[in-house]
């Protein structure tokens, strides 16, 4: 491959990754690759929105992080038409942060909170009669100064996104009239994703190293770009004209992710259970203490996958590693054989 000789400086070259990063967002339903029932639900709900001339009810998707969430949102504002601000529940942090992102909407807009299980609760009760109303009801000035304002809102779309749907109030939930789970990804749909973020990025693949890949992935789409860019690096660096099976085998060794996708934590989680627990049950936060994460990033990033394919299980004393994941890391099935 020839070098280009332009000198590109470091601004130029930020902005070329960003172009390219936003390229692999799909701009349409047709366009977004899985989560099949999802998609025919949404393009009911849409149509009918746009044929009534309304907005869109609010939606909340819920589901495992990197599954495309926020994705689906600009997806959604996109085919209704309408623009998208997009924020999370931990950035707004008092009332008037919210009413500033509300007072910037048109009619028929998208309100994107990702995160929405962390809005402070005198955020989430402001959302209540936004949401249900279209109006929201602040107090001006201090001590007797102070009195109310009624504050009217354009009709808008808020569309929520949480990891931890049960960490969400009743009140909140209830307002969401339409309400999606996103599962893992099938391979074929990643391996479908693989191909296509590759072309974005110019990058020549076989089916099986694309399909290597969605194997390994953890049924996510976040993930799966994730390693096609770490895979291109050490195909780029063997002088490799494409990303052939052998070469994603070589790079998943080397970064450590195995067979069904796990990493170093992973491991470590599944070792620590079972050496030094005897497979469980153990609490979250004993564990987060063992391994050196948070109880947060165990119970988002870590916990779902492990559950989802089966290597360990919730008990009500806590967390415990199953035979699959005995047999997985190859440890005797029976924690009593242990040396």
């Amino acid at each position: 491959m020839e070098k280009d000789d332009r000198i590109v400086s470091p601004e130029n070259e930020n902005d070329d990754e960003d172009k390219i990063e936003k390229s692999l967002r799909p701009q349409t339903l047709a366009d977004y690759i899985g989560q099949g029932d999802v998609k025919n639900e949404l393009k009911v709900y849409i149509q009918a929105a746009k044929q009534r001339e309304e907005s869109l009810d609010h939606v909340l998707l819920y589901g495992p992080p990197g599954l495309g969430k926020t994705t689906l949102a600009m997806v959604v504002a996109n085919e209704m038409g309408v623009n998208i601000r997009t924020t999370s529940g931990p950035a707004i942090d008092k009332p008037g942060d919210l009413l500033s992102l509300l007072n910037e909407l048109n009619p028929g807009d998208v309100l994107f909170i990702d995160e929405i299980h962390r809005l402070p609760k005198v955020v989430e009760e402001m959302l209540y009669s936004a949401m249900e109303d279209f109006f929201v009801d602040i107090i001006v000035g201090q001590g007797s100064d102070s009195h109310p304002v009624h504050f009217p809102l354009p009709p808008f779309t808020l569309i929520g996104a949480t990891t931890q749907a049960g960490m969400l109030s009743a009140p909140l939930r209830d307002r969401f009239g339409i309400v999606e789970h996103m599962n893992y990804y099938q391979v074929i749909d990643l391996e479908q994703i693989v191909q296509r973020t590759a072309g974005i990025f110019q990058i020549p693949i076989l089916k099986s190293g694309a399909h290597e890949i969605a194997l390994r992935s953890r049924g996510t789409p976040r993930v799966a770009n994730r390693l096609l860019k770490r895979i291109r690096d050490f195909a780029q660096v063997a002088d490799k004209s494409s990303i052939d099976l052998d070469i994603v085998r070589y790079a998943l060794e080397k970064l450590k992710v195995d067979d069904l996708g796990l990493d170093a934590t992973d491991i470590k989680l599944l070792r620590t259970m079972i050496e030094y627990y005897d497979g469980g049950p153990v609490g979250l936060k004993t564990l987060a203490a063992n391994i050196g994460e948070e109880t947060d990033t165990i119970a988002e990033m870590y916990e779902p996958y492990l559950l989802q394919i089966g290597l360990i299980k919730r008990t009500a004393r806590g967390r415990k590693v199953t035979p699959k994941g005995y047999a997985h890391l190859h440890y005797p099935s029976s924690p009593s054989n242990l040396v």
